[in-house]
């Protein structure tokens, strides 16, 4: 059983900032990829950034220079850090991760997918 939870969601006003966390717990070997996308209402969900195992980024065009994401791998969690941010944000963001869960699945290169439940980020005055 794998589980991700994010923290950090709320309302906040344009400008200013938001810090998101999702920690990923469970049965876990090694996590790959973590990443945030976003949903927003009459929208499909979009990438906003990802990082691999080796720190390497990829920033959605739409946060670049706003967002940062960055990991603790000791502890197995994600941070989001968003600044300046603007009405056009507001959406529910899910956490992923890709990890193996156990050493076989590791050496045979099967690597699973896992999504939080997502958490609410309304910018607004």
């Amino acid at each position: 059983q794998v589980q991700l939870v994010e923290s950090g969601g709320g309302l906040a006003q344009p400008g200013g900032s938001l810090r998101l966390s999702c920690v990923v717990s469970g049965n876990i070997f090694s996590i790959d990829t973590m990443g945030w996308y976003r949903q927003a209402p009459g929208k499909q969900r979009e990438l906003v950034v990802s990082i691999t195992s080796a720190d390497k980024t990829n920033y959605a065009d739409s946060v670049k220079g706003r967002f940062t994401i960055s990991r603790d791998n000791a502890k197995n969690t994600v941070y989001l850090q968003m600044n300046s941010l603007k009405p056009e944000d507001t959406a529910v963001y899910y956490c992923t991760a890709d990890l193996y869960r156990n050493r076989p699945e590791y050496t045979m290169g099967r690597m699973f997918s896992f999504w939080g439940q997502g958490t609410q980020v309304t910018v607004s005055l």
